[in-house]
C-alpha cells in the first residue's frame, strides 16, 4: 500500500467511525450571522468570537493602519531583527488587562503553554495539572517531561481534595507548577480558583492559568477568571489568546511578573525560534482590548445573552449543562444523535458542531453551543425555533 493510499484508508476509516469532521466555508467576515457557502446565511453557535469583535470597524481599521505602517509581516524573529514597537504596546496593554507586571505574544496560545513547561521546569520540579485541560497544556506537560525530564501529576477535574494530595506528595520538589484551564471548554465550567490558590500558597506552589475562554468574558471588566473570583492579582502566571474574545485573529501570550517575560525571552524555543505575531494582528489585538476596557456593557449582553440561550433550552425540554459562561453544552447522549442534530440544526440555518466520544465520555455525546455579545435576541430565538424542531424530529424534546 502506497503511503496516501494508507492515509486515504485511514480517512475513509473516520468517515465509518464518525468523527472525520467536515469543514464548512464561510464567505463573510465572521458575526452573529454568517454567509456560508451552499448554505446562504446561517445563525453561528459554534464560535469563540465572544464579543463580535472580529467584525468590529474599530479592530479592523487597526489592523489596515497597522500594515500601512509597519508592513505585512516582521521578517524574523524578534531578538534578531527587532521587535516592533506595537508588539511592546499590545504586551503593556495585556499585562494590565489580566493583572500581571509583563506580558509576552506568542503566534498562538498553543505555543505560550509549549514553551511555558519546557522552559521552567527541571528533573527536580513537577507540574500538577487538572484531568480535563486543553490539549496544549497536555502536550507542553509531555514535552517538558521529555525535554526538561520533569514529573507531573494529574488531579481528577476540580478536586481539590485530590490535588491536595498530590501537592503533598510533591513536598519535596524544588518547584511545584499547578496548570488549569480558567474556564473548561468541553463543559463551559470555571476552574474553583480561587482554592487553587490557596492550596498553591499552603504547599509553596505557583499557578498558571490558561484563560483563554475566560479573558473579555468574565468577570465585570472582562478581565478573567482573576477578575470573577476577586483574585486580580494574585495569580502567578496567566495564558491567554487573542483569537477568542479579543478580535479572532490569532495570537497568544503568558503574562506573570516582569522577570518571567525576560526569562522567556531568553529561553523560551518557540518565542525564539519563531517569527513574531505579524504586526496587523498585534494591532487588531491591541484595539480589541483598547475596545473591551471602554465597553464593558458588552460583557455584561454577552452573560444576559448566555442565560437568556441556556433558560429558554431548558425551557424547551433540552439538558444543557449549568454554568456561568458562554459556553453551552447541550447533552444528547449517544454519539450519532450529536452528529444528527447539528446536521438538522444546520438545515435549519442554524450552525453549531456536534461532540461524541472519544472527545466526550461516552454517553456524554452533545452540541456544544457558543453565545456571542453579538447575538440579537432574534438571531437566539430563531436558533431556538431550531432546535425546537429538530428536537422533535428526533424525539428528544
Amino acid at each position: 500500500m502506497t503511503f496516501a493510499a494508507r492515509l486515504q484508508a485511514e480517512l475513509d476509516q473516520f468517515k465509518q467511525d464518525g468523527v472525520y469532521k467536515r469543514l464548512n466555508y464561510l464567505a463573510s467576515p465572521q458575526g452573529a450571522r454568517v454567509r456560508m457557502e451552499g448554505r446562504g446565511e446561517v445563525v453561528i453557535l459554534s464560535s469563540n468570537n465572544y464579543l463580535g469583535l472580529c467584525n468590529e470597524p474599530d479592530v479592523i481599521n487597526a489592523g489596515k493602519r497597522a500594515l500601512d505602517e509597519f508592513g505585512a509581516g516582521t521578517g524574523s524573529v524578534r531578538f534578531i531583527c527587532g521587535t516592533f514597537t506595537i508588539h511592546r504596546d499590545l504586551e503593556a496593554a495585556l499585562a494590565r488587562l489580566v493583572g500581571c507586571g509583563a506580558a509576552l505574544t506568542y503566534v498562538s496560545c498553543w505555543n505560550a503553554n509549549e514553551g511555558l513547561c519546557p522552559t521552567l521546569l527541571g528533573e527536580h520540579d513537577i507540574v500538577i495539572s487538572d484531568q480535563l485541560n486543553h490539549a496544549s497544556i497536555i502536550d507542553s506537560i509531555r514535552l517538558a517531561k521529555s525535554i526538561a525530564k520533569c514529573q507531573s501529576a494529574v488531579y481528577r477535574h476540580s478536586d481539590m481534595g485530590d490535588l491536595e494530595e498530590k501537592l503533598r506528595a510533591a513536598k519535596d520538589c524544588r518547584l511545584k507548577l499547578i496548570m488549569t484551564d480558567g474556564v473548561f471548554s468541553m463543559e463551559g465550567d470555571i476552574a474553583k480558583l480561587s482554592d487553587i490558590i490557596s492550596l498553591s500558597r499552603q504547599h509553596n506552589a505557583i499557578v498558571a492559568v490558561d484563560d483563554s475562554h475566560g479573558t473579555g468574558v468574565l468577570g465585570a471588566h472582562g478581565r478573567g477568571i482573576a477578575e470573577h473570583c476577586g483574585v486580580v492579582g494574585e495569580v502567578d502566571i496567566v495564558t491567554s489568546t487573542l483569537g477568542k474574545a479579543l478580535g479572532g485573529a490569532a495570537g497568544g501570550f503568558v503574562a506573570g511578573p516582569d522577570p518571567l517575560a525576560d526569562y522567556l525571552t531568553q529561553r523560551s524555543r518557540p518565542q525564539l525560534f519563531s517569527n513574531a505575531l505579524p504586526p496587523t494582528v498585534a494591532a487588531s489585538a491591541l484595539a480589541a482590548v483598547r475596545h473591551l476596557e471602554r465597553h464593558p456593557e458588552l460583557v455584561r449582553r454577552l452573560n444576559e445573552n448566555a442565560t437568556y440561550f441556556r433558560d429558554q433550552l431548558r425551557n424547551l425540554g433540552f439538558k444543557p449543562l449549568a454554568g456561568e459562561t458562554p459556553i453551552i453544552p447541550v447533552i444528547l447522549g449517544e454519539t450519532a444523535k450529536a452528529i444528527q442534530m447539528s446536521e438538522l440544526l444546520l438545515a435549519e440555518g442554524v450552525f453549531v458542531t456536534g461532540f461524541g466520544h472519544p472527545v466526550v465520555p461516552q454517553g456524554h455525546a452533545r452540541v456544544r453551543c457558543q453565545v456571542s455579545a453579538a447575538h440579537t435576541r432574534d438571531d437566539l430565538d430563531f436558533a431556538l425555533r431550531a432546535f425546537k424542531k429538530a428536537g422533535a424530529q428526533l424525539g428528544l424534546v
